[in-house]
Order: structure tokens, then sequence, then C-alpha cells
């Protein structure tokens, strides 16, 4: 096979999973219009059409999947070599990918992964905030962050982070013009900053836990946010009650900039936990950060 179909396959291989060419071609780091003429030339070559193209998205024809299926598997296993010969060297090296929630990357993984940057200056950290349930395998990610050990099939699962809190809170102004609550039920007369969760499309219900008590509340509100720090940002702000992480949430407490709501209620949840292959060889890189993150015993 001449090497320009091997960029070929390569080219159809990032538009395949990233479902997008203008994705796909900053990936590559060739331009969009490259792209697509190189696409369109090797289903000319191939006198079958391999992607279906619309305004909005890119999705893989039936023979397109095929060929797809025979040969990505096998790139795959030729860069898990050669990120495997490389690391025969002195330092860990290669990209390491991670899908987590902002809160996640900014509480747990860059705090510990930065000084990794400074020890390991051929290890690349690609990190992705995303509050959805993402298929590690599937999307081509080295690890993932969640909360909890509740996780797919062949996927290892190691806890990184203790227990955490999450707590209603208000701010002074807020609570001065509206009666704080006294009980679950009456939240749904106040205006509750909403998180949207895009792996099912629905708005967060708050999870809560009085002793043996038990409740899910979907809160009503103005404002949807899909990031926990525009929640916290818009309850210090008085536009409504909010429902954070406590390690967000306790500093303004101590400084009284926010106030506490119905602490009775406040409910712990399993903390987070890092999530990789089982069936993929683990690199010298992924050791490194596995390491990093893991609960000292």
């Amino acid at each position: 096979m001449a090497k320009e179909h091997y960029s070929q396959l390569l080219s159809l291989i990032a538009v395949a999973r990233e479902r997008s060419f203008t994705r796909a071609a900053a990936q590559l780091g060739i331009s969009q219009s490259m792209l697509s003429y190189t696409i369109r030339d090797m289903e000319a070559r191939l006198g079958v059409r391999l992607l279906t193209r619309t305004t909005r998205s890119v999705s893989v024809t039936e023979a397109g999947e095929r060929l797809l299926q025979a040969v990505a598997p096998r790139f795959e296993q030729i860069e898990t070599q050669l990120h495997a010969v490389a690391e025969l060297g002195d330092m860990p090296s290669g990209t390491l990918r991670f899908t987590a929630s902002d809160h996640a990357i900014d509480a747990l993984l860059w705090p510990k992964l930065a000084p990794l940057l400074q020890r390991y200056p051929r290890l690349q950290l690609e990190l992705n905030a995303n509050y959805a349930l993402v298929d590690i395998v599937q999307e081509r990610y080295d690890f993932g962050v969640r909360l909890g050990d509740s996780l797919a099939k062949d996927i290892c699962a190691l806890p990184v982070a203790a227990d955490f809190r999450l707590v209603m809170v208000a701010a002074p102004g807020y609570l001065a013009e509206h009666p704080a609550p006294q009980t679950p039920e009456q939240l749904m007369a106040h205006p509750c900053i909403n998180l949207r969760l895009p792996t099912h499309g629905n708005l967060y219900a708050w999870e809560l836990k009085n002793g043996a008590q038990e409740i899910n509340v979907k809160v009503q509100g103005r404002l949807v946010f899909n990031g926990i720090y525009q929640v916290l940002n818009a309850a210090l702000d008085g536009y409504g009650l909010a429902y954070v992480p406590e390690d967000l949430a306790r500093p303004h407490l101590d400084a009284g900039r926010l106030l506490p709501v119905l602490e009775a209620w406040w409910r712990s949840f399993p903390g987070y936990h890092l999530y990789y292959s089982a069936q993929r060889e683990t690199s010298r890189a992924m050791q490194v950060v596995i390491d990093a993150l893991r609960l000292p015993d």
C-alpha cells in the first residue's frame, strides 16, 4: 500500500472518531479543506462513499464502518507499540487524555498532575472538562474521573479522593429578602440554580438525606448551567439557592459570603474514582499517573 493511503486511513479514523471535519483537522494539524480533499480522493479511489456529510454532522456509512472495523484496531495496536518502545528510554513519555468534570480537574487532577510535567518533560496531558458519562474506550481516552465505582464492564476503578458532601447555600442578601426553607418541600418556593447533566439531557435532581430519610428534589429556577463553578458564582451573586461540593463552598461559608441552608439534609457521596480500560496494557506514563493519584494507604 502506498504511504499516502496510510495517511488517508488515518484521516478517515480521525473524522469518524470526532464526527467533525473541523475537530479532526485540528487534531491532525492540517486544514479542513485539505482533510475534505483527502477523504474525497479516498472515496473516489475506492469507488464508494465512506462518510455521510450534513451541515451539522458527519456519520459513517456502512462501507466506512466495515473499513474502520478492519483497520482502526490495527493502527491503535501500532500506536500502542510505538508508545511502548518510546518508554524504553529513561522517562515516561507520550500524551495521556483525561475526561473529568471541571471540579475534578481543578480540585484533584491539576494539583496532583502539574508536578509530573516538571518531572517528566516528555509527558503530555490533555484534560477535557465534561459531565457526560463518556465511554473512554470508544472515545479513546486513557483515563476518566467520575464519582463512585459503578462503572462499565472491563473498566478498572481506583479511588483517588475521599468521600465528600454536597451543601445547600445562598447569599446573605438573598436570604435577607427570602426566608430560608425549613423543609426540602419548601425548596420549590425558591429560585434554585440548576445543573444540566449532558448524558441524559436532564437537570440534576438534588439528592438529599437526613438520617434514614432520602429525597430527590427537582428544583425550579430561572438559571441553568452545565458547570458547577457557574452555579456557585450565581449563588454568590444572590440569584438563588445552590447545591455544590462543600470544598467549593467552604471558603465562602467561612467568610460569610454564603450561608448554609437545610444543613441537616446535606448529603455525602462516594469520592472520585479514576477509571481506565482493563483490556489495555498499562504504559509507564499511565502508571506514573496512577501512582500520583492513588490515595495513600
